[in-house]
């Protein structure tokens, strides 16, 4: 079981990338949530199993076809109790 922090960098914002996040973390079985920050950037976190949270970590790297992704940093987060995957405002 991982928990990773992700910021991510670019064009994210406006281009459906929380709601494809979300679906896609869905997809792999993962709790946590993505949220838009007020720089433009998004943050979120993934907790699930190691190769669940890979594949998450791969796709956030390219992002939904609308989205240009600059950056993403990742850094290891304490597990936290929680269930599901949510989109915050």
């Amino acid at each position: 079981m991982r928990t990773v922090r992700v910021r991510i960098a670019g064009r994210v914002q406006g281009v459906f990338f929380r709601a494809s996040c979300a679906d896609r973390a869905r997809d792999l079985g993962l709790a946590g949530w993505v949220r838009n920050r007020p720089d433009g950037d998004l943050e979120a976190v993934f907790q699930g199993p190691d190769e669940a949270v890979a594949r998450m970590l791969d796709w956030c790297r390219t992002g939904p076809p609308s989205a240009r992704v600059d950056t993403v940093e990742v850094s290891d987060e304490a597990a936290f109790e929680g269930n599901g995957f949510r989109v915050s405002r």
